[in-house]
C-alpha cells in the first residue's frame, strides 16, 4: 500500500486558522527535530486570483523509520493539520519550497522567519541549502568593506550575521585564498593603483 511507505523525514502542512496558537510548544513536546517555513500568507491561487489560506510547510526528522499512518495520526491529533503527509525527498527542494527561492513568479519569504527546534541544526541546513547565495553575500561584504584579513572577516561576520560566520568557518580555505589574492592584487584595492611595488 503506497500510503504505508516508511521514512525518517516527513513533510506536513498547518493552517494558521486551525493550528493551535502554541504550535511551537506542541512540536517541542514531541521531542522530534523539526523545521517550519515562514507563514505563507501571500500565496495566490492561480485559478481564482485570491490569496490562499495562511499556512506553514513543516518537516519532522526522526531517528527511525515511521509510516504514513503514524505521521498522519500524530499530526492531525497534535496540530490539527491536514491528514496528508509526504516523504521529504530532497532537503534542497524543501528549502526552496519554504522560501520560493527558485521560483521568481511566487512571493519570496524571509529565511529569518524559518522556525525550528528539538535539535534541528538550522544554521547547517540553511548554509547547505543556500550556500551559493551566502557565498555571494560574503564576497560582496569583503569587497564593500575593503576586507583583506581573515581575522577582519571573522569579526565582521560574527558581529553582523551568524549565518555568514558559519559559512566562513565552513569555507575557511576558500576565503583565506580569496583574501590573500585581494591583499596582493593592487588593482582590486581601493583606489585601483597599479604600482608594482605594492605587489
Amino acid at each position: 500500500m503506497a500510503k504505508e511507505k516508511r521514512s525518517n523525514k516527513w513533510a506536513f502542512l498547518i493552517y494558521q486558522e486551525s493550528a493551535p496558537e502554541n504550535y511551537l510548544e506542541v512540536l517541542e513536546d514531541l521531542h522530534i527535530p523539526f523545521v517550519l517555513s515562514p507563514w505563507h500568507d501571500k500565496d495566490v491561487n492561480k485559478q481564482t486570483g485570491e490569496f490562499k489560506k495562511s499556512h506553514k510547510h513543516g518537516a519532522l526528522f526522526f531517528d527511525s523509520l515511521k509510516s504514513y499512518t503514524q505521521l498522519s495520526e500524530l499530526l492531525t491529533e497534535k496540530l490539527n493539520s491536514p491528514a496528508h503527509v509526504e516523504i521529504v525527498m530532497s532537503p534542497k527542494g524543501m528549502y526552496d519550497y519554504f522560501t520560493h527561492a527558485e521560483n521568481p513568479d511566487k512571493t519570496l519569504y524571509d529565511i529569518n522567519q524559518i522556525e525550528s527546534g528539538c535539535g534541528f541544526e538550522l544554521e547547517k541546513f540553511l548554509i547547505e541549502q543556500a550556500s551559493d547565495t551566502f557565498l555571494n553575500e560574503v564576497i560582496d561584504l569583503i569587497e564593500e568593506n575593503e576586507i583583506t584579513e581573515f581575522e577582519e572577516l571573522v569579526r565582521f561576520a560574527r558581529k553582523n550575521n551568524y549565518l555568514l560566520l558559519s559559512l566562513v568557518i565552513d569555507k575557511t580555505f576558500f576565503f583565506s585564498k580569496f583574501l590573500d589574492s585581494r591583499r596582493h592584487n593592487p588593482k582590486k584595492r581601493k583606489g585601483g593603483t597599479h604600482d608594482e611595488t605594492n605587489c
